[in-house]
């Protein structure tokens, strides 16, 4: 009989980590257990010398290439990591930090620095780089003396402002006095080629300039101690996890207006682990019937050979595994004019506000449907971007799941133009792909939406829709590891009978006293529609009250709308109970977000 160690209270641990170490220690074997003790030993021993205080770079900053990154979904991170290994393979001394964790007044310190930075939606930073970005431009902001320099953005080009806090970074840190020594690349969401391409250049820039000297002091690599190989496998954006479909289910009622699916994902034997808050990306397959329209509107032969990374495929694989088919970009719309030469469709790509309306109500389809041409395969594959996972917030917690994951999933789907529509991922889950058959997919933690560490912190989940699903996480977590913190609950949707989501669930956990409170908004149910944010206003004291015993606010789901009237609902909450003005209300809450007592999910 094998007898699985636990950790004990008495460690000086909250209960959350505890629990996360027992959750973990269940699921190894003695040789691995062995293995990860000798880890966690070895960074003990480092430790009791010498603590480097968080953010603050090591060794000699003159010998050192630091690299910051400021990451919402977890893609500039990545495309970090990447360069710090490229570094790391071409003998340069690197340190990788993100902007989070970074203590500000050691930039000065800085010689040698790549920054990694995505934009969220219309131009905004991440919240890990948010108190940075206010340094910088602050009147604390410090003179970078002999600071060299080079930034890759991250964004997506069908919002207007596309790219604009790397670009933000790049002129702020060269008004400072720094030298850009790199070109500034702007990436769009199909970024993984132009990435591998940047990354070496970036490495070979920096190895030239930065002298020869001993890496500073590290922490040690998995595999450092003993023989024994890691035993957590390592799944990402380029090395998903092959697995299957387990359930797909519709969870609003048969006369709803939407179509919302329960969909659980089989993780068995495959050691991918993950954390409420984290998401799941989904790499999918496009609509065969989209592709075959496709095909018949520009006449081309499905079977004609087109070349991807050089490889040749055929124009129909290449359509249906390798292109982003259903949202729609500006670039197409401009490219695709000139490629079929006509004047009408140019003079929608030439007007900025126009294009950007135009792109906002139509996918790919629509603009070839509305002005069909005859084109070549390659000429016309050429205009694509490729295909790219779509992320969904992750709906429940691996204490209480074990070797599943799970995902809420709003199926897309419209009739617009004369036709109907259907999201590409959201079709793939929740129509096409059938239970059993295989899927392809990673984890992107997300360290910028976690619960607090302190077990016995109240946290309010604010979720209308689809955005319950890291609160369904949240609320497992809170009940498996026996958290002593208060929970409470705000979701809407259109109609109590057709939309409760999770009803039966959110029941239980009530009745058990997991669950402390929860506020409903119905919006269609009265002849008064009814939001989140009208709840919030309706229990303004009570919120302000939870605040102030140290509340954590989430807030996840839609980003246009919803999260603006929810952010501007606890603003008022701010202003009527604590006495703050508006300004002051706002400082308040960006600093509840630098504290990491305010997170947003929103998409």
């Amino acid at each position: 009989m094998s007898i699985q160690p636990t950790f004990g209270a008495n460690a000086g641990l909250d209960a959350q980590l505890v629990g996360q170490l027992n959750a973990l220690a269940s699921t190894l074997s003695s040789s691995q257990l062995a293995w990860v003790g000798g880890y966690f030993t070895g960074l003990s021993a480092q430790s009791s010398g010498q603590a480097m205080s968080v953010g603050a770079p090591a060794g000699d900053s003159d010998n050192v290439l630091t690299i910051l990154y400021g990451s919402q979904t977890g893609h500039s991170r990545s495309v970090a990591e990447e360069l710090k290994e490229a570094a790391q393979e071409a003998g340069i001394p690197v340190e990788l930090f993100s902007m989070g964790k970074f203590k500000e007044k050691n930039l000065k310190k800085l010689k040698y620095v790549a920054i990694v930075i995505s934009t969220q939606g219309e131009g905004d930073p991440p919240d890990d780089a948010l108190a940075l970005v206010e340094f910088l431009h602050s009147t604390k902001a410090p003179k970078l003396k002999d600071f060299k320099f080079c930034v890759l953005g991250l964004g997506d080009s069908s919002y207007q402002f596309f790219g604009k806090t790397g670009k933000d970074f790049d002129n702020r840190l060269e008004e400072l006095g720094g030298e850009r020594v790199l070109d500034r690349m702007d990436l769009d969401v199909d970024f993984d080629d132009e990435a591998e391409a940047w990354i070496p250049k970036a490495v070979e820039t920096m190895k030239a300039l930065i002298p020869e000297g001993a890496a500073p002091g590290a922490a040690p690599a998995f595999g450092s101690f003993g023989t024994v190989a890691t035993p957590v496998a390592h799944y990402s954006r380029k090395k998903p996890l092959k697995t299957r479909l387990l359930t797909c289910q519709k969870i609003t009622g048969r006369n709803s207006e939407k179509d919302i699916r329960h969909i659980e994902i089989d993780l068995e034997e495959s050691g991918l682990n993950y954390l409420p808050g984290d998401s799941l990306g989904v790499w999918f397959k496009n609509d065969e019937e989209l592709v075959n329209d496709l095909l018949s509107l520009l006449k081309l032969d499905a079977e004609a050979t087109v070349h991807v990374h050089d490889e040749p495929r055929s124009v129909k694989e290449a359509l249906t595994e390798t292109f982003e088919l259903t949202l729609l970009h500006p670039a197409f719309v401009t490219d695709y004019a000139e490629l079929i030469d006509h004047d009408e469709l140019r003079a929608i790509a030439a007007e900025t506000e126009s294009l950007h309306d135009y792109v906002d109500t139509r996918q790919i389809i629509d603009v070839v449907r509305e002005y069909p041409g005859s084109v070549e395969a390659e000429a016309f594959i050429g205009l694509l971007r490729k295909l790219t996972p779509r992320l969904y917030s992750i709906a429940s917690s691996q204490a209480e799941v074990e070797e599943e994951v799970h995902l809420t999933l709003g199926v897309v789907e419209y009739e617009a133009h004369g036709h109907y529509h259907l999201g590409g991922a959201s079709g793939y889950l929740g129509h096409r792909l059938k239970e059993g058959e295989d899927v392809l997919i990673y984890v992107e933690s997300n360290d910028n939406f976690r619960l607090p560490e302190d077990g016995s912190k109240p946290v309010i989940m604010i979720g209308p829709g689809t955005g319950i699903a890291p609160f369904r996480a949240f609320v497992q977590e809170r009940a498996a590891q026996e958290a002593s913190g208060d929970n409470w609950l705000f979701f809407g949707n259109p109609h109590f009978t057709e939309d409760f989501l999770y009803q039966t669930e959110w029941q239980d956990f009530l009745a058990d006293g997991v669950l402390n409170k929860i506020d409903l908004a119905f919006s269609r149910d009265q002849e008064n529609k009814v939001y989140v944010q009208h709840r919030i206003a309706e229990q303004a004291n009570e919120i302000w009250n939870w605040i102030q015993r140290g509340a954590h606010i989430y807030v996840c789901g839609d980003e246009s709308r919803m999260a603006r009237d929810v952010h501007q609902a606890l603003l008022d909450v701010v202003v009527e109970k604590g006495g703050y003005s508006t300004e002051e209300a706002e400082d308040y809450l960006v600093q509840l977000r630098k504290d990491g007592r305010y997170q947003k999910d929103v998409y």
